[in-house]
């Protein structure tokens, strides 16, 4: 996000970065914020680079201006956390975004922003559980700091098993390391602004973000870059193979739901390789079993030897054989993009701790069940490639 969510500093005035804010009551503005008054939401469009099209919109919060003068949503936060009610504000500005989620376009996910010590806080932790199945909603956490993962875990579980997501912000930057990200086990990486800036002329960075995106790959994460602002950066991020992206180039924050900048499509449509090798062609669309199904009976009455189970979603949940309809416990697999590289998914069966007999399980750009390869027909088809 270009308006990173930092800590506090060691005064109010030091913050902010106008006179006029020096000076405000932080209580009753904040007090008002967490009221709902002056406070809402705007969403960043989260871009599909390859396809061009929006998958997923960031929540980000906006305030009313102090005496006429505009105040970054940074200060109000860090203020908000000097005076002992970061966690109230973070569950009000979680209240704001997710009251937009029933209008979400159709195949998109929402990702909202919360500190890490105010995710195991009550007044957040009451906000999603109003709102029920949080089946595409990303939680992305914001702090610079470490986390206590003791107490963060079983939060972190608690909202997995509601549907959850989670990010991890600004990877690449601060202390969004890698101990945190092996604790989490995110679904996205954002890239941090820095990274991003100037990528296209800057070969270091190419080669931090290439790595970066290998190692994301193995642990099942995508890479998000954010701060995206010419059309130099969108170009040098395809080139990386870096599948999302958000920024001023494609769109400002808007209230729901922006639509990417056209402009930005055409100068990126010629630019993408239409045949690049994907896996379409090697998926066999296998019918899955939803969640909740008897799985002993669904898997009898199938020809097939291995039979994935879906969530009410139509995300992958594992693989039953004959051993796991018996055991009634499902089968890990790997997970791959339809847009993913028949190259690439070849390495990770190679490094992954899965049973390489076992098929890897297809999904589209929502995280969408759409069918199995085998490790027969992608050695297959790699054997057989011209290239």
């Amino acid at each position: 996000m270009p308006e990173t969510r930092s800590t506090v500093g060691s005064t109010v005035g030091s913050m902010t970065p106008t006179s006029a804010a020096t000076t405000v009551d932080w209580a009753d503005r904040i007090g008002d914020a967490i009221d709902g008054r002056g406070l809402r939401s705007v969403f960043q469009p989260i871009v599909d680079l390859q396809r061009r099209t929006v998958v997923g919109y960031e929540a980000l919060s906006r305030f009313d201006p102090i005496d006429g003068t505009f105040v970054g949503p940074d200060v109000w936060f860090q203020a908000a956390h000097a005076a002992g009610l970061g966690s109230a504000l973070d569950a009000a500005a979680v209240s704001s975004a997710l009251s937009a989620r029933a209008d979400l376009p159709t195949n998109c996910f929402l990702t909202v922003n919360v500190d890490p010590e105010s995710l195991v806080e009550r007044q957040v932790l009451e906000v999603f559980a109003r709102h029920g199945h949080l089946g595409g909603v990303v939680i992305e956490i914001t702090e610079h700091r470490p986390w206590d993962w003791a107490s963060l875990s079983p939060v972190v579980a608690r909202l997995r098993s509601a549907g959850a997501l989670f990010a991890v912000d600004d990877a690449g930057a601060g202390y969004s390391g890698l101990q945190q990200i092996l604790q989490l086990r995110p679904s996205l990486l954002k890239l941090d602004r820095a990274l991003v800036e100037g990528i296209d002329t800057d070969e270091p960075k190419q080669a931090l973000v290439e790595m970066l995106g290998l190692f994301a790959n193995r642990v099942g994460a995508w890479i998000l870059a954010e701060g995206v602002e010419t059309i130099g950066e969108a170009r040098a991020l395809i080139d990386l193979e870096v599948p999302l992206a958000q920024g001023y180039y494609f769109a400002r924050p808007e209230p729901p739901w922006a639509a990417i900048d056209p402009a930005s499509v055409l100068d990126l449509a010629d630019f993408v390789d239409a045949n690049r090798a994907t896996l379409h062609r090697l998926v066999d669309p296998v019918a899955a079993l939803r969640q909740g199904e008897d799985v002993a009976l669904g898997w009898s009455s199938r020809s097939d030897p291995w039979v994935p189970v879906i969530d009410q979603h139509r995300r992958p949940l594992g693989l039953v054989d004959a051993e796991a309809a018996l055991s009634g416990e499902l089968v890990r697999g790997l997970v791959a993009n339809v847009h993913s590289d028949p190259n690439e998914l070849a390495g990770r069966l190679v490094t992954s701790a899965h049973d390489i007999a076992t098929p890897v399980m297809v999904t589209d750009n929502a995280g969408r069940y759409l069918g199995l390869i085998t490790t027969r027909r992608l050695i297959g088809a790699l054997v057989t490639s011209p290239d």
